[in-house]
């Protein structure tokens, strides 16, 4: 698994630090440490004349990446890693619901990074594709709004990807969505059901579908990139057809609609032995969702399922989307002819207790 946390020694920071880790001395900016000495598993770089000490196994390649280095922590936390195509910065972990498989449990408690976070974007490689993530980001919405434009301004070759229940998008938010640049941003904003009773029990939040349909045509309205995302539990994988039916008529406007199955951590953890779905042994359903959305245009994408779980007519659907710092594979994968383009499955995942039907391809 990839260290998202790296040791490092006693610093006399007074507030949070934002660092990129330079291996080179030339154009160095406010932000840049550069490396002067390794040691063994030690590094040795030097920040404002002051000797920042970290501790990483010599196979970590930390060039380039932006660390947040906190007072009193013993450890850094890897805020973007530049050679990885999955960074995501989480900004809250706070949240007004309370979703069955939810990976990230809510806490109370905010800290307010917003303005560490922008600087750690502004320093990320050329091009890079950022997530944002909860929590609910929008409980900070004034927040996330300034720092994504200002992100924008200062880096038009950045896009961002970022995660929220939707729940807090007003009519007045038009001008700040298209202020950020709508090419800028991919909203993935998660359905489960198009009956408002079953969406609402799995957020365990009253009134939440009525409100996701308005913030649904406050996205369309200013133009935003939205993607779809269903989590397939028993509790609506009967009902995925009539999902597929309501997103195509309801909803054609979203970019795509991404299928995606359970996360064994957090609250999926806690509830899998009643919400996790087999849809290795179980797939019909799935795939006349699919079938349906796609007549109706709407682009379909199936995320985080192994593609032995998937019968091969719908296995062109399935990136590896498991981000990189939390995927493994099975001691079968080894055999298997598609691992080079397979997401695997997540560090978490226990197969004794997940899909019953799997097998080198």
């Amino acid at each position: 698994m990839i260290q998202l946390r790296i040791p490092v020694q006693p610093f006399p920071a007074v507030e949070p630090l934002v660092v990129r880790l330079r291996e080179t001395d030339d154009a160095l900016g406010p932000h840049d440490a550069v490396l002067k000495r390794v040691d063994g598993d030690r590094r040795e770089y030097d920040f404002q004349g002051f000797a920042l000490e970290l501790d990483a196994p010599a196979h970590v390649n930390l060039a380039d990446d932006v660390i947040l280095v906190a007072p009193g922590q013993e450890s850094a936390r890897r805020l973007i890693r530049a050679d990885s195509r999955h960074n995501t910065l989480l900004v809250t972990e706070q949240c007004d619901q309370l979703c069955l498989m939810c990976s990230q449990p809510p806490k109370k408690h905010h800290v307010d990074l917003f303005s560490e976070l922008k600087i750690a974007a502004s320093l990320a490689p050329p091009s890079a594709y950022i997530g944002i993530s909860g929590g609910e980001p929008l409980l900070h919405k004034r927040q996330l709004f300034e720092m994504l434009a200002e992100v924008a301004a200062m880096r038009p070759d950045l896009t961002f990807h970022v995660l929220t229940n939707g729940q807090h998008f007003d009519d007045d938010d038009v001008p700040a969505l298209k202020r950020i640049g709508v090419d800028k941003v991919l909203w993935g904003i998660p359905l489960y059901s198009g009956d408002a009773s079953l969406h609402d029990a799995i957020v365990q939040k009253d009134g939440a579908f009525e409100r996701l349909l308005e913030s649904f045509s406050i996205l369309s309205r200013a133009g935003s990139a939205v993607e779809l995302r269903t989590v397939i539990l028993e509790q609506n994988y009967a009902s995925m057809p009539d999902l597929a039916w309501f997103v195509g008529t309801t909803l054609p406007f979203v970019e795509r609609w991404a299928i995606m199955q359970l996360e064994s951590i957090g609250f999926g953890r806690m509830n899998w032995s009643r919400i996790f779905k087999d849809t290795s042994i179980d797939f019909g359903t799935i795939a006349r969702a699919i079938n349906i959305a796609s007549t109706k245009g709407v682009s379909v994408q199936l995320y985080n399922f192994p593609l032995c779980s998937i019968p091969e007519a719908y296995r062109g659907r399935a990136p590896a989307a498991i981000s990189d710092w939390k995927n493994k594979f099975e001691s079968f994968c080894a055999q298997c002819s598609s691992m080079p383009r397979c997401g695997g499955f997540f560090e978490w995942y226990d197969h004794s207790k997940g899909f019953k039907k799997l097998g080198p391809i």
